[in-house]
């Protein structure tokens, strides 16, 4: 079975079609999505999507070749006693993760209790699901605060993590998200938002005066 990363770098054609259904919500990513949360409200499970599609769904739109999702470690157990082998398989013997084998597409999970970045304790860790969750067409998706609090916690605490730093200024920029919106965060992080912000708000006035 070739994996949907395989399925884009070996057609370019294909890869080049995939990137704009993407933005029509029809591409295999989105189709992945909305079965495996079709697939999880029917076995009771909670969930919050986090990661690109997140952002997708809250008006910044990228591309993004995987799912990501938030679970506590119980329901971890049940998705892969219920779900490994049938229509799901793990990308390797052990994983948390698992792959849709009908879209090639990787469904990686997040659990609660685990901290964003390094792994190391901090005072922002993954939480619970149905405290942080909002419905965006009909998905259970991340608040934007908490959202932003994960992306930035990685991004500070992990080198290889940087894009997540790069991603919360396009979401401030795309968004326009005001200098205040800071006060929803972790003290943690609250300082790089506001540092991003800035960044932000050069380059609008940058653009304004062009």
């Amino acid at each position: 079975m070739l994996t949907y990363e395989q399925k884009l770098d070996r057609d370019i054609s294909w890869a080049l079609l995939e990137g704009s259904m993407h933005f029509e919500k029809e591409s295999a990513v989105h189709k992945a999505l909305r079965k495996i949360t079709k697939r999880l409200e029917e076995l009771g499970i909670a969930y919050a999507l986090v990661g690109g599609l997140a952002m997708f769904l809250h008006g910044f739109r990228r591309f993004t070749e995987d799912v990501d999702l938030l679970v506590t470690r119980k329901d971890l157990a049940e998705i892969h006693l219920k779900l490994e082998g049938l229509g799901y398989v793990p990308p390797f013997s052990g994983s948390k993760h698992l792959r849709d084998v009908e879209h090639g597409v990787r469904i990686e999970f997040l659990v609660t209790g685990d901290y964003p970045g390094d792994g190391k304790p901090k005072s922002i860790a993954f939480p619970e699901p149905t405290d942080v969750a909002t419905e965006i067409d009909g998905i259970r998706v991340l608040r934007l605060p908490e959202l932003i609090n994960l992306k930035l916690a990685s991004g500070m605490t992990s080198p290889g993590r940087v894009k997540d730093i790069a991603d919360v200024q396009q979401l401030i920029f795309t968004l326009n998200l005001p200098r205040d919106f800071g006060d929803q965060l972790n003290p943690f992080v609250k300082d790089k938002f506001c540092e991003l912000w800035e960044g932000a708000e050069f380059e609008r006035s940058n653009q304004r005066g062009s």
